[in-house]
């Protein structure tokens, strides 16, 4: 059976929609109004007027089963535009942005450069009184490997995306370098025994 009649068989299947996730979809919220500043836990509104863009990330995704969504209102905002009738979303706190510490809301052109450091040393690196990349994907794993409901759409941010990548590939490091847009989609599918398929990444309305 080829993997994408197995994810159409699971999709039929009420007693696998009502428990283990058949497909995560990572959406990253639309662009943030951060005013040219750092904002991971600092609570910014979104830009949601793109609608043609916004409806085509609709279509693409087809209505989920489930939705998650990060307490920020950038991430509350964005799943309102995407799916206006299905009411107030399930936020799970969880799954907000990595903290940055002292550097919220420091503009980002005074942010200190840390290009050349080594992936990993990256990774662990943590802002003065907050949390490393590596912490956030320890945080996030956990709720993603037990969401429930069939194909479960996640709205949150960037560190999340690229945390749910970091589990799919068994490495923090090199999850660093994927590029996470605004209103993009990542898809990632369990095959169980903690091994995922990645189907998409970044995928972005033309």
């Amino acid at each position: 059976m080829t993997k994408q009649k197995r994810a159409a068989r699971e999709r039929e299947n009420p007693t696998v929609n009502g428990h283990a996730a058949t497909e995560l979809m990572l959406i990253r919220h639309a662009p943030a109004l951060h005013g040219g500043r750092l904002c991971g836990r600092m609570d910014v509104p979104a830009d949601c007027s793109d609608t043609p863009r916004i409806a085509a990330l609709r279509d693409r995704i087809g209505r989920p089963d489930r939705i998650l969504v990060s307490p920020a209102l950038r991430c509350r905002q964005t799943a309102g535009a995407l799916w206006p009738d299905l009411g107030e979303p399930q936020t799970d706190a969880t799954l907000w942005e990595q903290d940055f510490g002292h550097w919220e809301g420091m503009a980002f052109a005074d942010l200190p450069d840390l290009g050349p450091m080594p992936p990993d040393d990256l990774a662990k690196h943590r802002p003065p009184g907050g949390e490393s990349f590596a912490d956030l994907c320890t945080r996030i794993a956990p709720v993603l490997s037990s969401a429930q409901g069939g194909r479960v759409a996640i709205v949150a941010h960037a560190g999340v995306v690229r945390a749910g990548l970091a589990l799919a590939l068994g490495s923090v490091p090199a999850a660093l370098g994927f590029e996470v847009a605004p209103l993009s989609l990542t898809r990632m599918t369990p095959l169980g025994d903690g091994r995922w398929s990645v189907g998409t990444v970044n995928w972005v309305a033309a």
